[in-house]
């Protein structure tokens, strides 16, 4: 949309003669396409916990189909002793037009030492975003300041049986290898408007079970935010 408005301004310039006046005006076309770009990221009503700094604006946002993927694993809270834990997102995220922008998964975070033991890895495992050009965010659910995990399940907001809504803050984040910067400068993102990817009822209920796999469908849409 960007290039088709840009496009139809530089046409509308080119009865202009002088080429400082046809830059001139072809800087203004770009702006405007982005201006009115940014202006169509509507984000939803969301719960106050999940609210943002001052500052933070949203600059891309991706509509995501994917799974959440589960492992039944042991556990001493659960009445069985095992449940399903996610042990990660696989996703596509696109655009109103359908086009790929992102993919989402799990991965280590190159700026965070890992310290878990359980986990051989080269840095702490975060969700992560990786932009088609390469740049890539790294971001965590945090707890407030109540310890309480900054996500929702507030039935007036998150739909029956879809996963929680988050509020991820920025660990890491860096440019593609050849300068894609898309993805560089993120301060949070939101994962909101869920539908699916509970775990299921199913396949984790007795230590028979362990090591079982769940792979449930879910949809989201995902607001990526920049203080810049």
């Amino acid at each position: 949309m960007k290039q088709r408005n840009a496009s139809q301004h530089l046409e509308a310039f080119r009865i202009i003669p002088t080429a400082a006046t046809t830059a001139i005006a072809l800087a203004a076309a770009l702006t405007f396409g982005a201006s009115a770009h940014a202006a169509r990221i509507v984000v939803p009503a969301i719960p106050p916990n999940l609210q943002l700094p001052d500052g933070n604006h949203p600059f891309l946002v991706g509509h995501a189909l994917g799974t959440q993927n589960y492992i039944c694993v042991p556990s001493s809270t659960s009445a069985t002793g095992v449940t399903y834990t996610l042990f990660t997102p696989e996703a596509t995220l696109f655009d109103e037009d359908f086009k790929q922008l992102i993919t989402h998964f799990f991965s280590p975070n190159p700026f965070e030492a890992n310290a878990n033991p359980a986990v051989v890895a080269d840095g702490a495992i975060r969700a992560t975003w990786q932009a088609a050009d390469n740049s890539s965010v790294w971001a965590q659910v945090k707890k407030d300041r109540f310890g309480n995990p900054e996500q929702s399940t507030d039935p007036a907001f998150v739909k029956e049986g879809a996963v929680a809504w988050l509020k991820l803050t920025a660990v890491g984040k860096e440019p593609g290898l050849t300068g894609g910067d898309r993805l560089a400068h993120t301060t949070f993102v939101h994962r909101l408007s869920t539908e699916g990817g509970v775990a299921p009822g199913t396949g984790c209920s007795s230590t028979a079970d362990l090591g079982n796999q769940a792979f449930v469908p879910y949809k989201a849409d995902y607001f990526f935010y920049t203080d810049q």
